[in-house]
């Protein structure tokens, strides 16, 4: 940008004092990373093999494109910062000539470098136990993570299934790493032995070794772990929990209202009465549905929706099918773009929904689901949302299998792990983008 800004306008000053310029380099900044983060580019950059990285890298300037054209050209417009046409297509079109360059000699660089990370640590695991084997496995699959394994040390050969990798007995551990260049011990022996740990853990720090714990825990948490300390106590917390952090709470309450309160003036309020008199026209009964679902530490609340349904006796036990009589017309559509949703922001104001968030079931599901998925509960660590991460890959709509329901909780927990405030963006981009192409899972 700043070479074609100088090329075209060839400016007298620095392009820094420049008021008119800098608020697009912001502009153009901002969209590229929530197009990288949507798509995203820069995840598994060391793994990704050639053509996967050039697809990824096309699909995000197409979609980088798409979101410079709708904000530059319609909700910014280019006479309030005098941005010329050709000031665009130049340097879009730069942009994407350097972007792809880079990612040529990117993976060049990666391609060499690889034969420099490899060996570039020699270690040794101590306990051929499961934990040392897993640890073995783990070595051999990642061979470019720079771990040369030089074998093991354990008081049970019998235990060592490679032979050629049986380095000896744990008493002269510390005598091969010496002699042998060892850069870091991976201990995986169990807390019984916790005297033999300890040894082995002081002579490492006297010899300048690298003494790394393997804790048996492992073993039955299948997953990453979350590890803080309590004075000089270590507690494994079996996931993280970003939103458990008050700033992030904070973050995400405040965005929760703004977004609200716009939404509820500039669309609700003119929408509302269109719908209501719709929805009356089609059929008798209530304009909004209001049901009781489950919600944050599984309280329940009143949850509202635009009622696309003829009344019922059933609307509190049965999930809609595809195809399901008791949808009206109007409630068709109303459920295909989402906005019988619409009414939930008022949930959200009121603190007993966000808008991203598991999507929050009926009492009886949450009844029956729990008795069947040993994680059903976990996503009510969180408030309910009007979106969420399990929609947006197409894990809504009936759950005719327990194996679906799994998929959708699955999808929940991980969002509870990985939450960030990009991530809520990139959810609720994604939500208006299914909502305008129609979503095959929504009925």
């Amino acid at each position: 940008m700043l070479t074609v800004y100088i090329y075209l306008d060839k400016p007298t000053t620095i392009f820094l004092n420049n008021k008119q310029y800098l608020p697009v380099v912001l502009v153009f900044n901002l969209i590229w990373l929530l197009s990288a983060n949507i798509t995203g580019l820069y995840e598994h950059v060391l793994n990704k093999d050639s053509v996967k990285t050039f697809r990824n890298v096309f699909q995000t300037y197409l979609l980088f494109l798409s979101l410079i054209c709708i904000t530059i050209l319609i909700v910014i417009g280019t006479k309030r910062y005098f941005i010329t046409r050709s000031y665009l297509f130049y340097s879009i079109a730069l942009f994407g000539f350097l972007l792809g360059s880079w990612k040529v000699v990117f993976l060049y660089i990666r391609r060499r470098g690889r034969g420099m990370l490899k060996d570039a640590r020699n270690v040794i695991i101590v306990g051929a136990g499961r934990a040392g084997h897993e640890l073995r496995t783990y070595f051999k699959h990642n061979p470019f993570g720079g771990y040369n394994l030089l074998g093991f040390f354990d008081d049970d050969p019998v235990r060592v299934t490679e032979k050629g990798l049986y380095l000896g007995n744990t008493q002269y551990c510390m005598e091969y790493v010496l002699n042998n260049k060892v850069d870091e011990i991976y201990c995986a022996l169990p807390y019984s032995q916790h005297d033999v740990i300890e040894r082995l853990m002081i002579d490492a720090d006297k010899n300048l070794i690298r003494f790394k714990i393997v804790p048996e825990y492992h073993e039955y948490i299948k997953k990453h772990t979350f590890l803080q300390t309590f004075g000089n106590i270590p507690i494994i917390s079996i996931r993280p929990e970003p939103l458990e952090n008050l700033l992030n709470r904070g973050i995400k309450r405040g965005f929760d209202i703004g977004f609200s309160i716009f939404v509820i003036l500039f669309i609700f309020s003119w929408l509302f009465p269109l719908l209501a008199i719709l929805i009356k026209l089609e059929s008798k009964g209530p304009v909004l549905f209001v049901q009781k679902r489950s919600g944050r530490d599984n309280s329940p609340f009143n949850c509202y929706k635009f009622r696309s349904m003829y009344v019922n006796k059933h609307s509190d036990t049965l999930q809609a099918t595809k195809g399901d009589s008791r949808i009206t017309r109007l409630g068709t559509f109303l459920r295909r773009t989402s906005i019988d949703e619409l009414p939930q922001f008022f949930n959200v104001l009121s603190g007993h929904m966000s808008i991203v968030g598991p999507r929050p079931h009926m009492i009886s599901h949450t009844e029956q689901y729990s008795e069947l998925i040993d994680k059903f509960m976990v996503r009510h660590f969180l408030k309910p949302g009007i979106t969420g991460w399990a929609q947006v890959n197409g894990l809504r709509g009936e759950t005719r299998t327990t194996e679906a329901m799994l998929e959708r909780v699955e999808a929940d927990v991980w969002y509870l792990e990985n939450w960030s405030f990009v991530l809520d963006i990139k959810i609720i981009f994604l939500t208006v983008w299914n909502s305008v192409r129609g979503d095959k899972h929504a009925f």
